[in-house]
């Protein structure tokens, strides 16, 4: 199991608009937890778009189906 990261504490200025639906979409309670689960989001998302150009030229258009 890998071991979590150390927690930092930072101050910084929100959106409450942008955090309480942060929060709901990740179905979290606190504003810590929904801050930190959002940038790592943001982070396998970079990841995904990687892959994605990576792969295009070698997937075959229509190789995927629709459900």
């Amino acid at each position: 199991m890998p071991k979590a990261a150390p927690l930092r504490r930072k101050s910084f200025f929100i959106n409450e608009r942008d955090l309480r639906l942060a929060k709901q979409v990740l179905g979290v309670d606190s504003d810590a937890e929904a801050v930190r689960l959002s940038l790592r989001e943001i982070a396998h998302m970079k990841e995904l778009w990687r892959f994605m150009d990576r792969t295009r030229a070698s997937l075959p258009a229509g190789s995927f189906e629709r459900r």
